[in-house]
């Protein structure tokens, strides 16, 4: 699953998992399933009824007013989320990370007559692949994009880490340290080495050390590297 990194306006980073197009798809299955569904009791209930032709067509026109108007209504009062969407656990947000307003929904929706309607979705698809922020053209002029809410667990997310057969640990006085303090450790010597923020890593080396009671040599980012290695040696043996 792809990520994005925004900055709020208060210099805040915040990460958001990119939703993925089969999500996607499978969300707008999920709310065409829904749709065709109103349709074909709309149908069969309209048909046991006689009318005139000038009222048929008022019908046909109130019953396709919620068609049409599905995914801007859901998405504008479910919190930018429509049926398939919360189903899927997918949202609408703004590339800074907050919520929506009207008119962020509505220039996204006006966009689906172009992205999915004209072109079958083919234009949507593309643009989405080649984008890197899971925006349709809908989400690049309305400045929204699509999140996945799913919690994601990877190994770097994780307290091991792989350690290779011949390793040789270095520091024997990690196991100071308890799980929870080195995930801690490791989650914070990941994100500022994502973030590119030396001065983070810099203290974390130092706090480090301190707990440990030695001095290390080299880089601050190559130590505390080391600190995670080492640990998960001793604990896994």
């Amino acid at each position: 699953m792809d990520k994005f990194q925004i900055e709020t306006a208060q210099n805040v980073n915040i990460r958001q998992n990119v939703a993925g197009v089969g999500d996607r798809i499978l969300a707008y299955l999920v709310d065409s399933i829904i749709i065709g569904i109103y349709i074909i009791i709309m149908v069969i209930l309209f048909s046991w009824l006689e009318m005139d032709d000038d009222l048929s067509f008022i019908v046909i026109m109130t019953v396709g007013l919620p068609v049409f108007l599905y995914h801007l209504l859901f998405e504008m009062f479910w919190n930018g989320q429509s049926p398939g969407k919360r189903v899927m656990k997918l949202r609408v947000v703004k590339v800074d990370g907050s919520k929506p307003a009207f008119s962020n929904y509505l220039i996204r929706w006006l966009m689906r007559i172009v992205d999915l309607t004209l072109t079958s979705g083919a234009l949507a698809l593309v643009t989405i692949l080649l984008n890197g922020k899971g925006q349709r053209l809908g989400d690049i002029a309305a400045t929204t994009t699509v999140i996945s809410e799913k919690p994601t667990m990877s190994l770097a997310q994780t307290l091991l880490v792989d350690i290779p057969e011949d390793y040789e640990p270095m520091y024997p006085q990690v196991t100071v340290f308890n799980d929870n303090e080195m995930q801690t450790i490791k989650s914070v010597y990941n994100d500022a080495k994502y973030d590119g923020n030396h001065n983070v890593i810099l203290k974390l080396a130092a706090k480090v050390s301190d707990v440990m009671e030695i001095k290390y040599e080299g880089s601050p980012m190559a130590f505390v590297n080391k600190v995670i290695q080492d640990y998960n040696f001793y604990t896994q043996r």
